[in-house]
């Protein structure tokens, strides 16, 4: 444990294992269950392919996510707690989830037995891929010598710049979830209309709707660009990225496309500049198994 500080996420970060791994952060799992009993670690209990095949084979089930436990955090927490290293926790938007609440009553508790710890819970405000974003950007911070308040208050400027352009493979999850909102009254019950969506500062908007996969990933793809000219900065400045759900091989042909139609607006990009990711159960039990779009959110370093 030899860094001026740790960085802490919950599993709504969506982080693959290795690559959390390979910039030290640490991830406090989501739980979820197909049967409203059994409730399994992601990504430690059941693999997140393993959830989505689940989700593809027993169409009409609904699993359900549950947030870490205050033990959870304080299980996380201590050992740094007891070294001295400071810690800073990121976690999905309250108005998703009441991760933070867990986190932050995690904290008082170490703080009960070890005053002098140090520990910063923040509320990201967005979720799932764009979350992971974020939390990489932390960690670069970290990783570049930025003391660890300079850190806080960075992370805390830039997590409004982040949005998340998406759509669904249908409406039903979004239905069961709850999370439908005001995405209902734009998309309505029309046979084969898929809604886009827009999600930022914790809420998801509607951003139009299609008829098909080929036309909501165009709208999400031209959602990026206005973002991008509304801004008017340069690409360099933002961290961008593709979540996808089941299908690999679609996020594949999602970025290629993406890729030409940025290099046509003269936009310098490559691979490299757009990962792909995949979304976890904590968000995809509310979207169902084809999520598709972009996270975007501006770098902590330009």
């Amino acid at each position: 444990m030899n860094e001026a500080y740790h960085i802490i996420s919950d599993g709504s970060c969506d982080l693959p294992k290795e690559l959390a791994a390979e910039k030290n952060i640490t991830v406090v799992p989501f739980y979820v269950s197909f049967d409203d009993t059994r409730y399994l670690k992601e990504n430690v209990e059941i693999d997140i392919r393993d959830f989505y095949q689940q989700m593809v084979d027993r169409k009409g089930v609904y699993p359900k996510s549950s947030m870490p436990s205050t033990q959870d955090y304080v299980d996380v927490f201590m050992p740094y707690a007891e070294k001295g290293i400071p810690v800073i926790c990121i976690c999905i938007t309250t108005k998703f989830s009441g991760s933070m609440q867990s986190a932050l009553n995690a904290r008082e508790i170490v703080l009960e037995t070890l005053p002098e710890a140090v520990i910063t819970v923040i509320d990201a405000t967005i979720n799932t891929v764009l979350q992971g974003q974020y939390v990489l950007e932390a960690a670069r911070l970290r990783d570049s010598g930025m003391p660890y308040d300079a850190c806080v208050a960075r992370l805390e400027e830039i997590k409004s710049t982040g949005r998340i352009f998406f759509t669904v493979g249908d409406m039903e999850y979004l239905k069961h979830g709850g999370r439908i909102g005001k995405v209902s009254a734009v998309a309505g019950s029309v046979l084969g209309i898929r809604p886009v969506i827009t999600l930022k500062e914790g809420e998801i908007f509607p951003s139009g709707i299609g008829r098909g996969r080929k036309r909501t990933t165009e709208k999400a793809i031209g959602l990026l660009l206005e973002y991008l000219e509304e801004n008017g900065r340069k690409i360099e400045r933002y961290s961008i990225a593709i979540g996808f759900g089941y299908d690999y091989e679609e996020a594949v042909a999602f970025r290629e496309h993406t890729l030409e139609v940025l290099r046509d607006k003269g936009y310098r990009v490559s691979k490299q500049d757009i990962p792909i990711y995949q979304i976890g159960a904590t968000i995809s039990v509310h979207t169902g198994p084809f999520p598709l779009g972009f996270g975007i959110i501006e770098k902590g370093i330009i």
